[in-house]
């Protein structure tokens, strides 16, 4: 039986300091060749493969098999699920595109409030804390993007704000997945045996909360600036308040696991029920060019190529079936 490869933490000069540089080295190469340099995300991807794979052996003594069993492990993981849960998102934007959905979804989230920075904290935060509880991984941010894409964010911001409103839920993951393996590895420690899921959880329930205070009116923020935050405030705060203090009581008094899901519908039905009785001063347009947001999709819907015309969607009733 081959021996299991430990980690040495310094291996450098005895030095975790200088040790932690040379960890550091394929996270700062990939991130100067796609910043500075402008390169092609494979190329890249593949250039920091190749110095982690240095690294590893060189540096830290690592078996050359197991460090190309490691390489190739991680790929795996990231093309399932992560990839393909990019690459089925895009396929669902498409979708909703060529079927005219895509404006169903708009005017069935105008129902609720026609304000694009509402649909944001609603969407991005709320929708997108529930579906990191129930499935995690990339399906919260692949998810939203799509959706708010359909309300009529532009691609990058629509990124951004997603990317952004998961920094609240994602340290429970799906089910507290990440805080689980975290407790089975720890739990039998012999200098601290306390250390199990539910006493982590619940740390992590005292700590996560506090981000989720300020991400809302982050996100109003990066899509409406001061403006944004000057009148959307009260929304913005409510989710952030409701979705925290459920947070904290779920992961202490309650389940781990069901933290985020509890957290993520207490913090949507007290925006609905806030929306019932206030609603912003103004709603600025902050919709994104039809072109910018479908491409080719668009002008395919519009010439009839790949789809049905359905210019005119937009007028009609929402039926009992979720079309048009």
């Amino acid at each position: 039986m081959v021996d299991q490869f430990r980690i040495v933490t310094d291996p450098v000069a005895d030095s975790i300091a200088v040790s932690a540089i040379f960890a550091a080295l394929p996270l700062l190469t990939l991130f100067v060749l796609l910043g500075a340099l402008r390169m092609r995300a494979w190329l890249a991807g593949v250039i920091s493969l190749a110095v982690a794979l240095a690294v590893a052996i060189v540096v830290y003594a690592m078996p050359v098999g197991q460090a190309l069993l490691s390489a190739t492990e991680g790929a795996a993981f990231g093309f399932f699920p992560i990839l393909w849960i990019v690459l089925n998102a895009i396929w669902v934007y498409n979708l909703t595109v060529v079927s005219g959905h895509f404006d169903v979804l708009r005017r069935s989230m105008a129902r609720v409030s026609p304000d694009m920075r509402i649909q944001a904290i609603i969407v991005a935060f709320c929708f997108g804390a529930l579906l990191e509880a129930l499935a995690g991984f990339g399906t919260p941010v692949a998810v939203t993007v799509v959706m708010l894409m359909a309300l009529g964010f532009p691609p990058i911001r629509a990124a951004a704000v997603a990317l952004i409103a998961n920094t609240a839920p994602v340290a429970f993951g799906a089910l507290a997945t990440p805080i689980t393996t975290l407790g089975t590895v720890t739990s039998g420690a012999a200098d601290d045996p306390r250390l199990n899921a539910d006493t982590l959880g619940a740390m992590v329930g005292r700590q996560t909360p506090f981000l989720a205070l300020i991400v809302p009116l982050i996100l109003v923020a990066v899509i409406d600036g001061r403006r944004g935050v000057r009148q959307t405030w009260p929304a913005a705060t409510v989710a952030g308040v409701v979705f925290a203090i459920a947070q904290f009581l779920a992961s202490n008094y309650v389940s781990v696991p069901l933290t985020d899901i509890i957290a993520s519908l207490a913090a949507a039905a007290a925006v609905v029920l806030l929306l019932r009785i206030w609603q912003p001063a103004e709603t600025p347009p902050l919709h994104a060019d039809e072109e910018e947001l479908v491409g080719a999709s668009t002008r395919r819907r519009r010439t009839g190529r790949g789809g049905a015309d359905l210019s005119g969607d937009a007028q009609r009733p929402l039926t009992g079936r979720g079309g048009a």
